[in-house]
């Protein structure tokens, strides 16, 4: 043991070096649907399955087994990846100031997450005035 403030009996810690870059950022407050980003994730993918499935077997954009599952599981991915975008924007201006690189790699993503955001917004009004 190289601490000399060990005793015997004391738990071994695993503490990080000086110099060593620092590898987290504690989360300071839970985003607004963290618990229950999973479930609401869940029933999103769901929908989006039955909707792609319906389309792959050549359902139109117009018939219901296509619309009712857009309707209901694209609200759905927008505000869990809303809540997502969130998250990493928190993130990233949490790292900004201790590590300029994860934290701009961190913004990157959020721009992603935004992209992808508007993709589905744009697919869904689609498919609903189809």
């Amino acid at each position: 043991m190289d601490d000399p403030r060990w005793e015997p009996g004391m738990p071994i810690l695993d503490r990080q070096g000086i110099g060593v870059p620092q590898r987290t950022v504690p989360e300071l407050a839970p985003t607004p649907l963290q618990r229950h980003y999973i479930n609401l994730s869940a029933v999103g993918l769901v929908c989006g399955f039955i909707a792609i499935t319906a389309l792959e077997f050549g359902a139109s954009l117009s018939d219901l087994i296509v619309k009712l599952p857009v309707l209901v599981g694209a609200p759905l991915i927008l505000l869990t990846t809303a809540d997502a975008m969130l998250r990493i924007w928190r993130s990233a201006r949490a790292w900004l100031p201790i590590n300029r690189g994860r934290g701009l790699f961190r913004v990157a993503w959020v721009a992603a997450a935004g992209i992808g955001w508007l993709a589905i917004a744009a697919g869904t009004v689609i498919v609903a005035t189809a």
